[in-house]
Order: structure tokens, then sequence, then C-alpha cells
């Protein structure tokens, strides 16, 4: 691995990919400890610590910015979710579709379009969240000129952010949105691991604190080798091309696969899954109204994932399965707007290619459905394990951490394929990559 590293370093062109790389995640950091104008942070730091677990995915996945309420506070949010309804658009929209597919110049258009649609949601959101901490007196002054320089910093914050996240994947190394995703949740993880040891082994017996410390040393290993064989599982569907004559000469003939993977949503679902949960969570915390013994307060304590698993009230883990079952329905529902088994039939045909024992056509395209079927079943029950082992673990022994099985998932994927992407780079160049060794 270090040899790997050296060799890395060697290429000039990488040196100063990974170089730029590590300069923007520094600016990155830096603007998330930056507070806005007008706001006391130590106001939302308190309503943090009051609000239980109820934003910790958020303030994971922020990198703590919007605890501090920096300028970074929406963090690159608008930009993930406008990404997704523009997937959701191209199949309402045939048009947006027919963009999409028109090579370069659609992707460039594509795009455009969501960086547009991802500044309008950051204006909207700055908005909404401005006047509601204002009205909550959650501002140092609640006037126009104060609304408004709230407003102007959070929407640059977050449209800064896209474009760092686009200059990383234009000059750096990986997928840029993701990677600041990563050092975000990252940048938590060493609070976390901090509160853990002072919860479960400061102060304790040598024998109990080894044993604790043995223990949620097993669920992270666990987890994060259950979701690195997740995300590298893929079934392999072989692919028969037959032979045809081009001028005086027979090509074709040969034998490849369609790799379909197992996670073939990703994190996606767990995170449409986590956000529907906790919308109305943090919605109702922010406008200090969580509590309540009625039907609705009831409610609300089972959509929160700090009452989940609490063996003194087991009833709200009732929320747990509604978790799980969203889970599961979301791998299925963005799966099937990302893979149409038609079209890769149709593909097939055109390109005269057969999958063996399958006549080409409808019947190709019902066996690949079957398939998808079978794998997104097991993918999503595995992206369900993974994403309830760390709830479990915070609800029996009441650890409350921001990383969970989400925040892993999002860290292994990206770590995985920005290693790949290193490691195409250095074999153009004649290196060992780093999944070689």
């Amino acid at each position: 691995m270090l040899e790997t590293l050296r060799n890395a370093f060697k290429i000039k062109d990488l040196r100063k990919r990974i170089g730029f790389t590590f300069l923007m995640l520094i600016v990155v950091r830096i603007g998330s400890q930056l507070p806005i104008p007008g706001v006391n942070p130590d106001v939302f730091a308190n309503l943090f610590k009051s609000s239980g677990d109820a934003m910790n995915f958020f303030d994971a996945i922020t990198g703590g910015s919007f605890e501090k309420m920096s300028v970074f506070a929406l963090n690159i949010t608008p930009y993930i979710t406008a990404s997704i309804i523009m997937q959701l658009l191209t199949i309402a929209f045939p048009k947006l579709e027919e963009i999409q597919r028109d090579g370069e110049q659609g992707r460039k258009l594509m795009t455009k379009i969501t960086r547009y649609v991802t500044v309008g949601l950051a204006l909207t959101e700055s908005i909404a969240m401005a006047i509601g901490f204002g009205r909550s007196g959650q501002l140092e002054k609640f006037d126009a000129l104060n609304v408004l320089m709230v407003v102007a910093a959070l929407t640059a914050g977050s449209s800064v952010l896209m474009w760092i996240g686009e200059r990383i994947t234009e000059k750096g190394v990986g997928n840029g949105i993701s990677i600041v995703l990563v050092i975000n949740i990252i940048s938590r993880i060493p609070s976390d691991l901090t509160s853990l040891f002072e919860q479960f082994i400061k102060g304790k017996t040598p024998a109990k604190g080894t044993l604790a410390a043995v223990i949620i040393a097993a669920v992270i290993i666990a987890v994060v080798v259950l979701v690195v064989f997740l995300q590298g599982a893929e079934r392999k569907i072989p692919v028969q091309y037959s032979k045809k004559m081009q001028g005086r000469k027979m090509v074709g003939g040969t034998n490849t696969v369609i790799p379909m993977k197992v996670n073939t949503a990703g994190v996606i679902p767990v995170i449409f899954a986590q956000s529907l949960m906790q919308t109305p969570v943090i919605i109702c915390t922010l406008l200090g109204k969580t509590g309540g013994t009625g039907f609705w307060g009831k409610v609300l304590r089972g959509l929160s994932q700090s009452n989940w698993f609490d063996p003194s009230n087991f009833v709200f883990t009732i929320g747990a399965v509604v978790y799980l079952l969203l889970i599961i329905g979301f791998a299925y529902f963005y799966t099937s707007i990302t893979f149409n088994p038609l079209e890769v039939a149709d593909n097939l045909k055109r390109q005269g290619g057969t999958i063996p024992g399958i006549r080409s056509g409808k019947p190709t395209s019902d066996y690949l459905q079957s398939v998808l079927d079978h794998i997104i079943f097991i993918g999503a029950i595995g992206l369900a394990i993974v994403a309830i082992i760390p709830l479990v673990f915070n609800g029996l022994f009441k650890a409350s951490v921001s990383f969970g099985g989400t925040s892993i998932i999002i860290i292994v994927g990206v770590i995985i394929e920005t290693l790949k992407q290193i490691e195409s780079q250095m074999l153009v160049r004649n290196y060992k990559g780093f999944l070689n060794d």
C-alpha cells in the first residue's frame, strides 16, 4: 500500500490532482467554521443538544456546519436533492430524457439545469430557515436586513460548495460532490469516537473498558466489511455477439458480460427513507414543538431514531420497521428509474448480442427483469441490515453518535470509486494500483 502511494505521487499529473483536491477540502473545512453574521451559534448548539439524535444524520453530512450555523450550513444537500429531482424528471418528461442522451452537449445542458435547480432550492431553503429561525427568536435581530444577510450567506455557501465539487471532479480526483460529502462525514468521526470513549470506556474497570472497546470495534468492522461486500457484489450476465461480415473480414463473435450490481441503487434508498422519516422531526424540533403526550406527540417520538430499540419503551421501535420497509421500497423504485431492462434488451438486439439460452427481444427483457428483482431484494436487505445495526447499538446502549450505517456506506463507496479512478490512471502508466496489492 505504501509503495502504491509513493508510485501515485511519482506521477506529476496525479500528484497535482491529489494536491488540488486536498487544498479544496481545506477550503471546505475552513468555510464550515465561519459563522453567519447575525446568528448566534451557541443557540443552535444548545438546540442540537436538546434534540437528542433527531439531527444526527443532518449534522454528519454537513460536517457540523449546521450545528455551528456556518456559511456552509446547507452544505451540498440542495445539489443532491436537485440531482435526484432531475433524474426523476427525465422519466416524467421525454424531452429531458432526449437531452440526457444527446452526448456531451446533452450532459452539459443537464448539468447547467441542475445548477439552476440547486440555486433555486438553496434560496428557498434559506428563506424558509431564516424566517423560521427569526420567528423562533434564534436570530440576533429579526428584521429584513438580517434575514436578507442570512439568506444570502446560506445560498452563497451552498453555491460555492457546488462549484468546489465540480472543480474537484474536473481538476482533482474522484467525484467532487461525493468527496465533499465524505470529508464532512469523516470530520465528525473523531468527536463521535471521543464520545463513545467517554461514555463506555473512560472511568470503567480495565475488564469492562476492554470489553466495551472490543464490542465497539467489532460493530464498526462488521458494518464496514458488510458494506465492502455489498458495494462490490454483482451478478454477471453472459452475452455472446454473433459474427458478421465487414468488407472481406468476419468481425464480432466475442463474449462479454452485463455486470448488474447487487446494490444497484447505492445509498440513495437509505437517504430517501431517512430524510422522509426525519424531516417532520427536524421541523418540529426547530419550531420547538417536540413535546406532547397526545397522538401526534407519540408519532413524532416513533419517527425519531433516538427512541428506537429503547428497552424502556420498545413500542416506538415500530418506527424502525417503517424505516426498513421504506428502504426496501425506495430500492425497487430508484432502480426501476435508473435501469431499464427493455432498453438493454433492445440495445443487445441491435448490436447482435444474445444471452445464452434466451431469445432476443422481450424474452431477454423479461429475463433481465427477473434477475434484477432478485438482486434488488438482496441489495435492499443488505442496505437495511447495514442501516439498522448502528441504530440497534445506539438504542440499546444510548450511544449518541452522528455517523451510522448510512455514513459508512457513503464513505466506503466513495473511497472505493476514488481508488479505482486513481488506479486506472496508474495502470495506464504501468504502475500497480491500490486495489491490486
